[in-house]
């Protein structure tokens, strides 16, 4: 179970299907309520770097990667093997790639060459379309594409990636449950960890997917929000709730 936390402004947003970030608070106040709660391992992803054109906060990320006491991946940004490179010198343990992979095709394999495919996450998003079911998305361009989320998985692994993540536009930030049928679908065609995302409401909602074949489950608004009226409280299930249900 990995929560993923949004870097928008600076600070902690959350989206609803990638759009109307709301505001949760401070990247460093977060990791230390994770820190306490014993989190496993922690997503950061920087929503505006690709979209801006700009190379990861480096400053931001070494204040937030000082504070954690767990793993931390990082996306959001990273085009060039310098990037990753300075993102491993600060101590994140892998790179979450996922528009830079729609221009170069290599990006991902030269990555892998260097650091070990262990290191290297293929994030891709998705959604679901009238006529041509699950579609990969372009956050930064707002538009479907040609490929389907299955293929682009099995491309992310040919190509050197050690996981794969997808994350579904449409089930973002609506704690709805799982999409259990493309999560089945596409660890059916390959080998490598599955991290799946969007959807996640409660620890039920884990258990499905990992039923269907996801490896971890990465989550926002379940780790985030709290209660009925969604308050904002950083929050992570107990120990005991993790053995019944996922052990």
């Amino acid at each position: 179970m990995i929560p993923v936390l949004l870097i928008h402004n600076g600070g902690i947003y959350k989206t609803n299907k990638f759009q109307a970030p709301v505001y949760i608070g401070d990247p460093i106040n977060a990791i230390r309520l994770f820190n306490d709660l014993g989190v496993d391992e922690i997503c950061i992803l920087d929503i505006d770097a690709s979209k801006k054109n700009v190379p990861p906060n480096y400053k931001a990320i070494e204040d937030i990667a000082s504070e954690a006491f767990m793993p931390l991946s990082y996306g959001g940004g990273i085009r060039t093997i310098d990037h990753a490179t300075n993102l491993f010198q600060l101590g994140i343990e892998k790179i979450v790639l996922n528009h830079v992979v729609q221009n170069d095709t290599e990006i991902v394999n030269k990555c892998a060459s260097q650091f070990g495919s262990q290191s290297v996450v293929v994030s891709i998003d998705y959604k679901k379309t009238l006529f041509n079911g699950n579609q990969c998305y372009d956050h930064v361009k707002r538009k479907t594409l040609k490929m389907k989320v299955s293929d682009a998985a099995a491309f992310a692994q040919s190509s050197g990636a050690g996981e794969v993540m997808i994350n579904s536009v449409d089930r973002d930030g609506l704690m709805c449950g799982m999409d259990v049928d493309t999560i089945r679908g596409v660890s059916g065609v390959i080998d490598v960890p599955l991290v799946v995302c969007g959807g996640a409401g409660n620890i039920e909602d884990i258990q499905n997917a990992v039923h269907a074949g996801a490896t971890a489950v990465a989550a926002g608004s379940m780790f985030v929000f709290h209660g009925k009226q969604n308050g904002v409280l950083i929050n992570y299930p107990e120990e005991e709730q993790l053995e019944k249900y996922l052990r």
